[in-house]
């Protein structure tokens, strides 16, 4: 298929059109980098957007149940829901391990929806390289909304939150030990924070953990891009579909307002910036590995630094001062 075929396809919301793209974009091959190029480019000049929601949590927390409430319950309000769920990968295929599309089957059903399982291949945070671009893309075809589930929770997910316009962070029901198995810098990150669960037997613990992290968030500094009153804990059960209006309804208001302040495209060319430079780095490592020269000299210092017989520090400095020269 030709790119510009391709390209159009999307822009007509084919979904099998953007699954095949997707693909392409997360293929490492030489040739295939550079259709994917075309293929951004192609496709980013109709200047659509979506709702990017960040989305990470503690082991056990339901992620995945959430999401599928959350992703039918927007459907249900004429919404065009995408989610990339970002799997651990295989050591041995590189595939994903997860499988979040068959964790999500009445969402999945829905042509409303496409959920796109990604091998985190290895990413630092399990955010896949090539996510932003599968972010484009779906916003290309139309999508509404862009749900971006992470794995796991720890001080690396800062990456998912540079990508995403609201960044979520799911709390499971738990006593206030909670809060030391959560990091500050998560939570300085969180837009919200939903405790999920709070439903029968639950409730008066997810009660609880609400308070207790709704008193953690007023300990912390506050941030130009909030109104009063955000961040926030709020409770939701993603079995009962309790909470989920009123965490969609938070999610508008701080979505209107930074739009009204300025905010929103200040973080959008932000993140664009963010993501040329993070490109640009991995391009000249990628560079650097290929020349056969270089190669050899990253071999040779690396075997005296396993040696003990240079430090790491002076081995990168000797590979820089030999590029400039």
């Amino acid at each position: 298929m030709q790119i510009e075929d391709l390209a159009q396809r999307i822009l007509n919301g084919e979904r099998r059109a953007l699954a095949r793209a997707i693909t392409l974009v997360e293929s490492a091959r030489p040739d295939h980098r550079a259709e994917a190029m075309r293929l951004i480019e192609a496709v980013g000049r109709r200047g659509r957007q979506a709702l990017r929601i960040g989305l990470s949590g503690t082991p056990g927390v339901g992620k995945s149940t959430f999401i599928e409430a959350f992703g039918m319950y927007l459907i249900e309000r004429g919404l065009k829901v995408a989610v990339l769920a970002v799997d651990p990968s295989s050591a041995r295929s590189g595939g994903s391990i997860l499988g979040d599309k068959t964790r999500m089957e009445r969402l999945a059903r829905q042509p409303e929806a496409f959920i796109r399982p990604s091998p985190s291949q290895s990413q630092l945070g399990g955010v896949a390289r090539r996510t932003r671009e599968a972010i484009a893309l779906c916003e290309a075809a139309g999508f509404d909304v862009v749900l971006i589930e992470t794995v796991g929770v720890g001080q690396s997910e800062t990456m998912v939150a540079g990508m995403a316009d609201l960044f979520v962070l799911l709390i499971a029901p738990a006593g206030g030990d909670e809060l030391q198995g959560v990091k500050r810098g998560i939570m300085e990150m969180a837009d919200l924070i939903l405790v999920n669960k709070a439903d029968g037997a639950l409730r008066e613990t997810a009660m609880r953990t609400c308070a207790d992290y709704a008193g953690a968030l007023r300990l912390l500094r506050k941030r130009p891009q909030d109104p009063e009153g955000f961040p926030k804990a709020m409770m939701v059960s993603a079995l009962t579909g309790e909470g989920l209006p009123e965490a969609w309804k938070a999610m508008q208001a701080l979505v209107a307002w930074r739009k009204d302040n300025g905010f929103w495209d200040r973080t959008r060319a932000e993140q664009a910036r963010r993501w040329f430079e993070e490109e640009l780095h991995g391009a000249l490592l990628a560079r650097l590995q290929k020349n056969p020269r270089v190669r050899a000299l990253v071999d040779e210092l690396g075997a005296k630094v396993e040696a003990g017989e240079a430090s790491p520090a002076a081995a990168a400095e000797r590979i820089l001062c030999a590029l400039e020269g």
